[in-house]
């Protein structure tokens, strides 16, 4: 999958709320249609994976929700917003490609499951945001980050269709026992996320649902701009951010 062209054109103050299980394209979509309409771009799932990166780079028990919300309060997280490219820095380290590590994801459903962590984070989300436009992607951007986004996607895939994808991204390999691996470890993930008390990975009630099983990432990418089409007025070119 390869992002859309740019085509950018949308209003200063629209904000996209894109959410979705692990896998159904959620990163690769948003980025393309932040570069599409001209607007900042916000992965709030990198949050909790920079600081799942900082807990286990401390030797903090992910599960110690008092250590871990500790580490939450004293950090410090550059994000950038530009969807070309999307760095993460932790205390002026950038671990842009060590929180998509295994470990990471191992350990990153734990982190975010804390209350007062999630608490943290998505004020932490919504202060980099600010009050300007976004394409945000995660697992509660609609529900709980931007309530209010003027438009709410929620994105599903083929359980076999996000597995490739996932292990063609951290492996590089789509073998069966790498996409075997890959889908237990998908599934174990949507169980924890959809099932903790706090902000589970649920659909908006008003959250368009696209289903990226079979589409190309221009399709989904353009799916979500006609939904933005349809709410708001998309204006001439301009450019991107």
């Amino acid at each position: 999958m390869t992002p859309a062209d740019p085509t950018p054109r949308a209003p200063d103050d629209l904000v996209v709320a894109i959410d979705g299980p692990s896998g159904s394209g959620k990163s690769t979509v948003a980025r393309g249609v932040a570069t599409r309409l001209g607007l900042p771009y916000l992965d709030t799932g990198a949050t909790y994976r920079a600081l799942t990166w900082l807990v286990l780079r401390n030797g903090v028990d992910p599960a110690d929700g008092d250590a871990v919300t500790d580490l939450a309060r004293r950090w410090r997280l550059e994000l950038s917003t530009d969807p070309s490219c999307p760095r993460v820095l932790v205390n002026g380290v950038d671990v842009t490609a060590a929180v998509r590590s295994a470990e990471v994801t191992g350990a990153v459903s734990a982190v975010s499951a804390i209350p007062s962590v999630r608490a943290r984070l998505v004020a932490m989300q919504r202060e980099l945001a600010g009050d300007r436009g976004v394409v945000a992607e995660g697992r509660d951007t609609g529900t709980v980050v931007f309530p209010r986004a003027a438009v709410k996607v929620y994105l599903t895939a083929s359980g076999s269709a996000r597995a490739e994808r996932r292990a063609l991204e951290s492996t590089e390999r789509a073998d069966a026992a790498a996409l075997a691996a890959t889908r237990a470890d998908l599934e174990r993930r949507d169980r924890l996320d959809s099932t903790r008390a706090t902000s589970p990975l649920s659909r908006a009630p008003d959250a368009l649902e696209i289903d990226t099983t079979a589409m190309s990432v221009d399709e989904a990418v353009t799916a979500v701009v006609d939904a933005c089409a349809a709410v708001v007025p998309l204006g001439s070119s301009r450019p991107a951010r």
